[in-house]
């Protein structure tokens, strides 16, 4: 008696190749797809006149200027927290639509899922659907149609694959001038591997890791059931409309048979893999494919659609004891997502209070302190500042700076006649400012004097400040 095989722990993947499908999920799946992809490759491309002095691309990532364009927008680095905040909308907003329809965002608009879905669809068109391509894939032997179908969807990927990588470093650099010195080698070695690396991770993500990535490297299955309540809509199979299930005879269905036969439809166009009859799984991205085959199915044996749907638990529940579901906007708007349409437009509208207040002048005041202060030989104090004046505008602008507080202090900026400074367009200038308090003043003789700054637009007026002190010799 031969000793039995251990039992296996671990099983190797198997490919998942999904059938094509038909129905309203799949053609809005194919909408957000162009869309989104549109977005993302066409943006760099958009130009928007900002003034001589300033950039011509609508959204740029300047990292040698420290700067973020976005349209008419621009961000400094000590303007962070609107980055922040639209970091918080983006939370907030995948919690809220989490919340009301399960993993809507991973089915739909995740660039993980997006890019498969064009990795997939290049390799149905080469080698077909998804019968030809399981014949091809559990074909050992590598023959020349093989070798010739396998070439065409790897370069295909790639071109892809370059392209994505490509989009993504036009982002922070003149889309046009990065496009001729990419192909003519003059682009920076920090362009030519971000592109490679991008073009790698999107081939190798897209076209053979797939749902793998989904499964064991995205942390969003594991959050999202804090997000989802018994009113949350997801998709789910009709088990009390479709067991027992069984397939159809000599074309007529059985009566004490349920609504499904058994097609397996629905786990055929899973780009997942998995059979949404067994109930909610982790790996389910709710694309709502499922219903388009099964809806297809449905149609022709002549049963009623929704056999696998979007639905609550609280309407399996009714459904199973005779009633009937909620309205679907009494599952979209609940304490819970209107908490977080709340809080999700709050910052929002923060944001944007926080943007047309801001003014386009400002400036950081910096005292010096080593050492504090200076007595100088005819007994004046002297303190100084290295202060920094921004100018937003996209011209030159003259500014005009003074003090007030302490009518004794005197102000002097260091290199400059007077108390004028040109800052040149979009630029924060740094200066340094002595102030000086003349012997037996009372700033001179005190430890501190609160004063102001003061700056001044000379162009059109617009003015801005901040408080500091004056340290003085105390006696």
């Amino acid at each position: 008696m031969s000793q039995a095989e251990p039992e296996q722990l671990y099983a190797a993947r198997e490919p998942v190749f999904p059938k094509k499908v038909y129905g309203k999920f799949r053609n809005l799946k194919w909408g957000l797809m162009i869309f989104t992809l549109g977005i993302y490759y066409l943006t760099p491309w958009i130009r928007w006149d900002r003034g001589p002095s300033l950039p011509d691309q609508a959204v740029l990532i300047d990292l040698a200027n420290r700067r973020f364009y976005f349209f008419w927008i621009e961000i400094w680095p000590h303007e962070f927290y609107f980055i922040a905040g639209l970091l918080v909308m983006a939370g907030l907003g995948l919690f809220l639509f989490t919340s009301a329809l399960g993993r809507v965002w991973c089915g739909y608009a995740c660039p993980q899922t997006v890019w498969t879905d064009l990795f997939i669809l290049v390799e149905r068109w080469i080698e077909g659907d998804r019968n030809a391509r399981l014949r091809l894939h559990r074909q050992k032997k590598w023959d020349l149609k093989k070798l010739r179908l396998r070439l065409t969807k790897w370069v295909s990927w790639i071109v892809i694959a370059a392209a994505t990588g490509g989009a993504w470093v036009f982002y922070f650099a003149d889309a046009p001038t990065l496009l001729v010195d990419l192909f003519t080698g003059n682009a920076h070695p920090i362009a030519y591997t971000t592109v490679m690396v991008m073009t790698g991770t999107t081939f190798f993500f897209g076209g053979i890791a797939r749902e793998q990535v989904c499964i064991y490297a995205c942390p969003w299955p594991r959050i999202q059931a804090a997000m989802m309540d018994e009113d949350t809509l997801t998709v789910a199979y009709r088990e009390w409309r479709g067991e027992p299930r069984g397939k159809l005879k000599k074309g007529q269905l059985d009566p004490s048979q349920g609504d499904c036969i058994d097609c397996m439809a629905c786990v055929n166009v899973c780009p997942m893999g998995i059979d949404i009859r067994n109930g909610q799984q982790l790996e389910c991205i709710t694309c709502a494919l499922c219903i388009d085959a099964c809806d297809e199915m449905m149609d022709k044996i002549g049963k009623p659609r929704g056999l696998i749907d979007y639905m609550a638990y609280t309407d399996e529940t009714a459904e199973r004891a005779g009633g009937k579901a909620k309205n679907i906007w009494k599952h979209i708007f609940r304490p819970r997502t209107v908490l977080y349409t709340s809080l999700w437009s709050l910052v929002g509208i923060g944001l944007v209070v926080a943007l047309f207040m801001r003014s386009d002048i400002d400036m950081t005041v910096a005292p010096v302190r080593n050492p504090t202060f200076v007595t100088l030989s005819d007994g004046t104090i002297r303190n100084v500042y290295e202060i920094k004046l921004r100018n937003k505008h996209g011209e030159e602008r003259p500014f005009t700076m003074s003090i007030s507080g302490d009518d004794t202090l005197a102000l002097r900026i260091e290199g400059e006649d007077d108390t004028n400074v040109m800052v040149p367009a979009d630029t924060a200038q740094p200066l340094r400012v002595y102030i000086e308090a003349p012997r037996g003043s009372a700033a001179a003789d005190s430890e501190r004097s609160p004063f102001r700054f003061w700056v001044e637009d000379d162009i059109n007026g617009e003015r801005a400040y901040k408080d500091t002190v004056f340290n003085g010799k105390a006696n």
